[in-house]
């Protein structure tokens, strides 16, 4: 398994073998498919991120159900904005090592 990226929280690999991705979210790792990773991404980016500075969302809590709601888990406002980073870190060296090979 290839570590992909790393931010502050999180760890993004990905197995050569069987076409996954892992996203270890420290307590527990979940696979993904390319398709579940996109739709995690565009759960990510929906999240008004805004609410939670403005006091819309004063707890700054967020639940997101992954992979056709196997997983549950709530994130802070910094969680947050760290699966953002690793998200788009991700995706990004994706592209990048799509254009070397």
């Amino acid at each position: 398994m290839n570590t992909i990226y790393t931010s502050k929280f999180f760890v993004a690999s990905q197995c050569d073998h069987n076409r996954k991705f892992y996203i270890d979210f420290g307590h527990k790792t979940v696979k993904f498919t390319f398709c579940q990773l996109l739709a995690f991404r565009h759960k990510l980016n929906a999240i008004q991120i805004e609410n939670h500075l403005n006091g819309i969302n004063p707890h700054g809590l967020e639940v997101l159900s992954l992979c056709n709601r196997e997983h549950l888990f709530v994130f802070n406002t910094y969680e947050v904005l760290d699966l953002r980073d690793l998200i788009s870190g991700t995706f990004a060296m994706m592209e990048i090592n799509s254009v070397l090979a």
